[in-house]
């Protein structure tokens, strides 16, 4: 396939569905990509059309950056923990040796933070939402 640049197109059964699949050489080996039918695929206007458009700038900006550059790395997949594999896995132990399994409890939804307000109010910038205003000594 490599020495002469073609490609195979096959069909696996992923997820309980057939699918269709794109094989190509990859160095020795070989990688196989799973294709979508063109009702599966939307277009990038279509998916954003009702996207607002934003500009950031100011200190969200510089705030979104100094995040960025604190948080920058390399990635080593060995290092990567698969949680829900893990999950599954204590699942099927638990069954095959007859345990009970109990159903996780239900989230709470969580209060939305406007973060730049948040830092103003820690640092002292800002009153708290609410809040009664200070009176002058006097």
């Amino acid at each position: 396939m490599k020495a002469t640049n073609t490609a195979a197109l096959a069909e696996a059964v992923l997820f309980r569905r057939v699918r269709k699949m794109l094989i190509r050489p990859e160095g020795v080996g070989m990688i196989g990509s799973t294709l979508n039918f063109d009702y599966e695929v939307r277009s990038a206007d279509e998916v954003f059309a009702d996207a607002p458009k934003l500009t950031i700038k100011g200190e969200m900006l510089d705030l979104a950056r100094h995040i960025i550059d604190t948080k920058r790395g390399s990635f080593d997949p060995a290092t990567y923990d698969d949680r829900y594999e893990e999950a599954v896995a204590e699942l099927v132990k638990a069954k095959l040796a007859d345990k009970t399994i109990k159903a996780p409890k239900d989230r709470t939804s969580v209060k939305v933070v406007d973060l730049m307000e948040a830092l103003r109010q820690s640092a002292g910038a800002t009153p708290p939402k609410g809040a009664a205003p200070r009176k002058k000594a006097g």
